[in-house]
């Protein structure tokens, strides 16, 4: 590691740069909130399907997550400082061309843009944090903050953008973004600390263009099916190849030297049961609030402003949540209140999966607040046991790990469950329409969106669009109650594998290249040899790490842990009479 403007133990300061990583996150979790609101507007000014819609939101997260890999073991490589800022440009740059855009096709191309900035801003802020926050109780906490940032982006940007919608054109939704990435990029250059993995392998690009390449197909399919049907050669097609080039992806990762994915990391049950936690939770997340503001604005009639405040209390939930559950956890075990808030998510979409065309705003008003309390109890201590579980010479590519994870469950959460309410839309109508011979155009429209019905309906006015436009909200409540309940069961799915397979408590992580020794499966035996070795070379081990922060760390290892004759280890401490083992994974 090479020395930064603030060193990583610098007292209060480090708080100051997690100030610094949470305003850039902010930006990006703002970007998605933000876009939701404005896709009404979006349709009405572009004249965009739901499927445009959909691929507005995952064009972007699917370059987001195709590239998180690369990009953080990039900034392991050559500096998560460096990459953190040019992810910070790239972002805005995309953003003013998201702004300027003229057709759905240009915005959609313009959002990828803005995936490639996010890709290297994400897991930039959670490997910095993580290095910063080297003791166990503050990283919790600042996780905690993190993660809380999320459920500001969410509670900020519904609000932000319907006020920008009712003073501005729907482009200042993306230029909004440019002033802040601004401010976290002057901030960045300032205060954050650079870091880098000093055995870094080298980048991995044909990983990155498989990952990409198969979960853009799969999307594709997932996206298009609801148009083209399911059984379409095309869609057959594309999600078939997709699945086979995620397959070939693996394959791929397992034998490459300097693979970007570090497989090991999923034999760890503490990294893999959270991955799959955030992952689920997400999946449902993503798509509830796609699902909710148009519900909100085209069934309910509410302006863009007024959506943005109506989505506030499960944001404003959230962010109080957040902070708080990383104390819970660590009281209650992480298994016990990851599992709680899946079990509130799920109950909170199932009880809006009842939904009716006549049900309003108040009804629902109980299942937001639920599915809040759930993410917010959820998030940070499933992302602490993430990255908790890694040393942090591989903070980079382990957050990009689980920045992908997120990534891939939101886009698929959108895709899928965006898919299910399309399927049931048109299903509905289909049957409606049938016989009426209305122009091809015409037709497309009504069951493209129901927007797009609605704006038929306002037009053709008295009974007939009376009648259009309550058969158009009917069939869209029932496709958003069916949504609802897939997205409900897949995270009481997510909320078995938590209670199978997620500890409660994890076990230190390994900070030094002694630890790390000892390797992923190490017993205390083989930790002892490894300390015994470093005990007789102490001068030449302290003199050849990288800095003083590695020295400090092996200095206090080897502090703490004494051996006996025969080079068995006596345990460093004991707590209600069971030995913690200092073990990990090593990287050098």
């Amino acid at each position: 590691m090479s020395p930064g403007p603030v060193s990583p133990g610098a007292g209060n300061r480090r708080w100051a740069v997690l100030a610094v990583l949470c305003v850039s996150l902010l930006v990006v979790n703002i970007d998605n909130t933000i876009l939701n609101v404005a896709l009404p507007t979006i349709i009405r000014a572009l004249h965009a399907s739901s499927s445009d819609l959909q691929w507005t939101i995952d064009a972007y997260a699917v370059v987001f997550a195709g590239l998180l890999l690369a990009a953080g073991s990039l900034g392991d490589r050559i500096g998560r400082k460096k990459v953190f800022n040019a992810g910070l440009v790239l972002f805005g740059l995309g953003s003013a061309a998201s702004a300027l855009s003229g057709t759905p096709h240009a915005l959609i191309a313009a959002r990828a843009s803005m995936g490639v900035g996010a890709a290297a801003i994400m897991p930039s802020t959670l490997s910095i944090l993580t290095n910063v926050f080297a003791d166990a109780r503050g990283r919790a906490r600042a996780i905690g903050i993190w993660s809380g940032t999320t459920g500001l982006g969410v509670a900020i940007g519904p609000i932000a953008g319907g006020w920008l919608l009712a003073h501005y054109w729907w482009g200042s939704v993306f230029f909004v973004n440019v002033p802040i990435v601004a401010v976290g990029l002057v901030a960045s250059l300032w205060l954050v600390p650079e870091s880098r993995d000093p055995a870094a392998a080298r980048p991995d690009p044909l990983g990155a263009l498989l990952s990409t390449a198969g979960l853009g197909l799969v999307l594709w399919g997932v996206i298009e099916a609801p148009s083209r049907s399911w059984s379409s050669p095309a869609v057959v097609g594309a999600m078939a190849g997709g699945l086979a080039l995620l397959g070939v992806f693996v394959a791929w990762e397992r034998r490459c030297d300097h693979a970007m994915l570090d497989l090991s990391f999923f034999s760890s049950r503490r990294f893999s049961a959270a991955m799959a936690a955030l992952a689920l939770v997400i999946f449902s997340l993503m798509g509830f609030l796609f699902i909710l503001t148009q519900w909100l604005q085209f069934s309910l009639g509410y302006s863009p402003l007024a959506t943005g405040v109506r989505v506030g209390p499960v944001a404003l939930v959230l962010v109080v949540v957040a902070p708080a559950s990383a104390v819970l956890a660590h009281r209650v075990g992480t298994k016990a209140v990851v599992a709680a808030g899946m079990a509130a998510i799920a109950v909170g979409l199932a009880l809006l999966s009842r939904t009716t065309a006549a049900g309003g705003y108040d009804a629902a008003l109980p299942a937001f607040f639920l599915i809040g309390i759930g993410a917010g109890l959820a998030f940070a201590p499933a992302t602490e046991s993430v990255m908790g579980s890694l040393p942090p010479q591989r903070s980079g590519v382990g957050a990009a790990t689980n920045s992908a994870g997120l990534q891939v469950g939101g886009a698929l959460g959108v895709g899928i469950l965006g898919s299910l309410l399309n399927t049931r839309y048109q299903g509905r109508l289909a049957p409606v329409l049938a016989g009426r011979h209305l122009p091809g155009g015409l037709e497309q429209l009504i069951t493209g969106s129901l927007g797009g019905a609605l704006a038929v309906a306002g037009r053709a006015g008295g009974s007939l669009g009376a009648t259009l436009a309550s058969l158009a909200r009917q069939a869209f409540v029932s496709g958003m109650d069916l949504a609802l309940v897939v997205g409900a069961l897949v995270v009481l799915a997510g909320m078995v594998v938590v209670l199978v397979a997620l500890p409660s408590r994890g076990t230190v992580r390994p900070d030094t290249p002694t630890e790390a020794a000892a390797g992923p499966g190490a017993t205390p035996a083989s930790t002892a040899s490894a300390a015994a070795q470093a005990g007789r070379r102490r001068p030449r081990v302290l003199l050849e790490m990288a800095d003083g922060a590695e020295a400090l760390a092996a200095a206090r290892l080897l502090a703490t842990t004494a051996t006996s004759r025969r080079g068995a280890a006596v345990p460093a401490r004991r707590r209600g009479g069971r030995a913690r083992w200092w073990s990990g994974v090593a990287n050098r």
